[in-house]
């Protein structure tokens, strides 16, 4: 149970910091500055979350994560559900109280939907989200093997190396899809758009569901193949 409530906690964290920036800063890749401060917003919080609830559940906040560490055997299928669950509502947690605060504080939301994952970018391709969202997973889930594997020697470092990677992966993924590679972190900020009226973004929510198991689920086949003897 604590770990449920570790991952629902660092869920809830990622999206209010890293959706809420991009909501505040908008993440137009015109708008230099804003993309960068969203991709080191998601970032940062994956580094602050690791050394906060790393040490009582591995600090997935991610159910891509989970699952790639469910087939690398890391953990049980019950566990699994238990922080995919958790996560996710973590994540419709976060997406309610940055509702509350923008609608009470009168803050324009310049994403114009909770910083949802979309596919205007990629002039709605659900082929090139799809590979977009594939691509980025895997390369993220990868290093999270690599990085927690009983052979990488990392130490203390682990949490920064996960976190800039996940900044690196929004730097590429921002101006095409918004960066999911997290189907809770697309999935919490979508149904809340949805129950404030904006239904776009849950139309293609699947994309950013499928994608990040899809790429993640390749990542942990990699790593098995690669870490074998």
């Amino acid at each position: 149970m604590k770990k449920w409530i570790a991952e629902f906690i660092g869920t809830m964290t990622l999206v209010t910091l890293g959706c809420g920036t991009a909501m505040l800063v908008g993440c137009d890749a015109a708008n230099g500055s804003g993309y960068l401060l969203t991709a080191l917003a998601f970032g940062l919080t994956i580094v602050g979350m690791a050394y906060c609830v790393g040490n009582i559940s591995g600090c997935h906040i991610n159910p891509a994560v989970s699952l790639g560490v469910l087939m690398s055997g890391g953990m049980t299928v019950s566990d699994f559900c238990g922080y995919v669950v958790a996560q996710c509502l973590g994540a419709l947690c976060g997406s309610g109280l940055l509702t509350l605060i923008f609608n009470l504080g009168g803050v324009e939301d310049m994403t114009g939907g909770l910083g949802t994952n979309g596919l205007t970018s990629v002039n709605g391709s659900v082929g090139a989200g799809l590979l977009v969202e594939i691509v980025l997973t895997f390369i993220f889930v990868l290093t999270i093997l690599g990085v927690t594997s009983k052979n990488a020697g990392h130490g203390s470092f682990g949490g920064i190396v996960i976190g800039f990677t996940l900044v690196l992966v929004h730097i590429l993924g921002i101006g095409l899809t918004g960066t999911s590679v997290n189907p809770a972190r697309s999935l919490g900020p979508a149904i809340v758009a949805a129950c404030t009226g904006n239904t776009a973004p849950i139309a293609c929510v699947w994309v950013f569901i499928v994608g990040p198991l899809v790429g993640a689920a390749i990542a942990a086949v990699v790593y098995k193949y690669l870490e074998s003897k």
